[in-house]
């Protein structure tokens, strides 16, 4: 999440609004909102994650990362989802793909 805070102004002129969710509960995912520009939702559960279809991980009671980019008209344009803590999307991953469907909308 540190990587979006440190490109927000980048993500910010491509019209990018960033959102995050938390399975931690709300007192300790302000600890996590206070230092990111960007909305954070708590108390993720398992019903959350199957609606997106995300991996659970019962043995910690944690989601896994799921990642979307949805366009302006409601659409998720790319979806990533992992089954561990790697394979997450970069900031600079959203931004160059957001700058290249920009490029082929205007061709």
């Amino acid at each position: 999440m540190a990587g979006f805070g440190k490109e927000k102004d980048r993500l910010a002129a491509l019209g990018v609004a960033v959102l995050a969710a938390s399975v931690d509960p709300e007192d300790k995912a302000k600890e996590v909102a206070d230092e990111v520009p960007f909305p954070l939702a708590w108390g993720v559960a398992r019903a959350d994650a199957d609606r997106i279809g995300a991996w659970w991980e019962d043995r910690r009671g944690i989601i896994q990362p799921a990642e979307f980019l949805i366009g302006g008209d409601g659409k998720v344009i790319s979806s990533t989802y992992s089954s561990g803590p790697l394979g997450r999307v970069a900031a600079t991953d959203v931004i160059r793909m957001v700058e290249r469907l920009e490029s082929q909308k205007n061709k």
